[in-house]
């Protein structure tokens, strides 16, 4: 996927890079033309991660051109293919879907208003985005298993929009992540055991057997993955629980407006 999606997958990773940058340097500047030109580059960079991301994802359950080396022939071009760009439109509208209730899930006051408007108002975009990826998914590649996922993505996405109208963010928020654990989940259901589908012959995709590591190699990252994941696990819920609390205005500083004198 690596070598095949270069192109794509080094713009994914700029747009981490400056992402990562622009939230550590929008504090550093003290004038409201600074703050602006962060906080574009934190939103650009955000909506092209989330769209990117299901535009590979898609390319992924639909299959690429793989000859029989198991190299990709095919151009970047021909990875933003309708199927592929609708799976990149889901995801970024689920990422907001799902970040706009985690927001109001955390906040207070006005910012939570504005949070569960707008989700209010992106949930039924989302809903009806979703359902048709899913739809589409299943003529493209798909099986039972990735059609029951499917559908419990599309319903728990529903039920997040209606209990968020009923101002309910903990189950809304817990609903949101259902959907989206499901979604993903439907992707890997619908090309299993293929890791890699091949559009130009089937016998040319890469599988959970011919692209797995050495048995050694994969002993040792299980050994290494039962030590370390519940470490991982366990200091991620931590840290959710020490800033369980929901936070306002008053826990953000006021950022200086001018650069003091000396």
């Amino acid at each position: 996927m690596f070598s095949g999606f270069y192109l794509a997958l080094v713009l994914i990773l700029v747009l981490l890079i400056v992402r990562g940058v622009a939230f550590e340097y929008r504090g550093k500047g003290h004038s409201d033309q600074w703050r602006a030109r962060w906080d574009w580059s934190i939103l650009i960079t955000s909506w092209g991660l989330a769209l990117l991301w299901g535009v590979a994802f898609g390319n992924v359950v639909r299959g690429v051109a793989l000859d029989a080396d198991h190299e990709y022939v095919g151009t970047f071009l021909d990875l933003l293919n309708p199927f592929a760009l609708l799976m990149g439109v889901t995801t970024l509208l689920l990422f907001l879907t799902h970040g706009s209730i985690y927001l109001a899930l955390k906040t207070t006051q006005d910012v939570r208003d504005r949070a569960q408007k707008l989700a209010v108002r992106l949930g039924p975009v989302t809903l009806v985005v979703m359902a048709a990826a899913v739809v589409w998914q299943q003529f493209v590649r798909g099986t039972t298993g990735s059609m029951v996922l499917g559908a419990i993505a599309v319903v728990a996405m529903l039920v997040a929009v209606l209990v968020t109208r009923a101002d309910r963010d903990g189950w809304a928020f817990l609903a949101s992540a259902v959907s989206t654990a499901m979604l993903v989940t439907s992707w890997f259901a619908s090309i299993y055991p293929d890791v890699f589908p091949s559009t130009i012959d089937p016998a040319y995709s890469l599988t959970i057997e011919n692209a797995a590591s050495t048995p050694y190699t994969l002993t040792l990252m299980s050994w290494i993955a039962l030590l370390f994941v519940p470490l991982i696990l366990a200091y991620q819920a931590w840290s959710y629980w020490i800033f369980r609390k929901r936070i306002s205005t008053r826990q953000i500083p006021e950022s200086p407006t001018s650069v003091p004198s000396h």
